[in-house]
């Protein structure tokens, strides 16, 4: 007997499957719609995210050479592209070459980490609070490297960042443990409250630990505070690889964190495989907030404040606010190191601190504007 199968068929299954993913992602698209209607005009079409866009790419270009040029010496702008271009031995293009450009690089990837991994963490938890810093990723990372130095004497970049990825998962896990005890489930002021508790409990562990071992942290002093200064070459091509596979990982999930804004409920009924977008979505903040910690210590706030002005600017849809976040941040971040120079001259703020003082108040605001009910 032969057995056979009708292709026509399958084609008209492998047909209705297409039709429901392009449904599915209609539904997606007109919820999204639905949410961006908003008074006073301030939705965005395509064109006007486009341009603002592109204003924001000019701003960054700006505060890259702002950075380069500015410092406890202020070196004229024609000289920085000189340096860049025509490189000779002279004092300016030396200090630009292996002590600006380094340190600009490096606040550029670690800006668009600590934005787009703030982004993300906000997505997936539906958690307006929610940021690397305030949820105790970083001090979670933070805490496995100074581990690292401490007790098993690790100093090279290419060995305690492993440490660094170690310690952001198990903080992550940690907290969102402890923000999902009781009734009501993993609120946002829960898991904030929970971030909060457990980044001052690594906090002040680490700090004790450098305290014990003076000389194995001479050199991290200002690491400890976050900042960039100091940073080589070498650890900008340390890191990179690893925020750029994150980065690459978070805006490919754009599109399923839409789904997720729906709710998990409603995601699952479209299709949308919600266990998956998380874990990718994990793995995705591993990555950028390791790398970024271990190679400009913990830094606050960028990834609580960014996400919030593309939100506002953009809607709810995850497609434009994560390259909004991943342009905008380094602007925050690298303009804050830049006044972090100058307001001390000769000495300097570290950029950890001059986040801090910004993004206080705005932590404060959303609180304010959030419902305590949670609570």
């Amino acid at each position: 007997m032969t057995v056979g199968f009708d292709k026509s068929a399958v084609d008209s299954g492998a047909a209705d499957k297409s039709a429901v993913d392009k449904h599915t992602e209609e539904l997606i698209d007109e919820s999204l719609h639905e949410k961006q209607k908003q008074p006073d005009g301030l939705v965005s079409t395509n064109s006007r995210r486009m341009a603002g866009l592109l204003v924001c790419l000019v701003m960054l270009a700006a505060v890259l050479l702002l950075s380069i040029a500015v410092g406890s010496k202020t070196i004229p702008f024609g000289t920085v592209i000189d340096a860049l271009v025509n490189y000779d031995d002279s004092n300016d293009h030396v200090i630009i070459r292996d002590l600006r450009l380094p340190r600009t690089l490096l606040g550029l990837i670690v800006g668009m980490a600590l934005g787009v991994a703030g982004g993300l963490i906000q997505a997936m938890t539906r958690n307006p609070l929610a940021d690397p810093g305030i949820l105790g990723v970083n001090a979670g990372a933070g805490f496995a490297m100074v581990v690292a130095v401490a007790v098993f004497g690790l100093t090279s970049i290419w060995s305690y960042i492993w440490f660094a990825f170690l310690g952001a998962v198990i903080a992550t896990a940690i907290v969102y443990t402890l923000g999902s005890i009781g009734r009501g489930g993993a609120t946002p002021i829960r898991l904030t409250l929970a971030g909060v508790a457990i980044g001052s409990v690594l906090g002040g562990i680490s700090s004790g630990i450098t305290l014990l071992n003076p000389t194995a942290f001479d050199q991290m002093r200002q690491w400890n505070a976050g900042s960039l200064s100091g940073r080589s070459l070498e650890i900008v091509l340390a890191v990179a690889p690893f925020i750029l596979i994150g980065l690459f990982l978070a805006l490919a999930l754009a599109r399923q964190l839409n789904a997720v804004a729906l709710g998990d409920d409603l995601a699952r009924s479209l299709g949308a495989n919600i266990t998956r977008t998380r874990i990718l979505g994990v793995i995705a903040v591993t990555l950028l907030c390791g790398a970024a910690t271990a190679a400009a210590g913990p830094i606050g706030f960028v990834g609580l404040m960014v996400p919030h002005v593309a939100r506002w600017f953009v809607g709810p849809d995850q497609r434009w606010i994560l390259p909004y976040t991943l342009v905008c941040s380094p602007i925050l971040l690298l303009f804050s190191d830049v006044v972090g120079r100058i307001v001390l001259r000769p000495g300097e703020l570290q950029v950890g601190i001059v986040t801090a003082f910004i993004g206080a108040p705005v932590l404060i605001m959303l609180v304010r504007r959030s419902k305590v009910s949670g609570l």
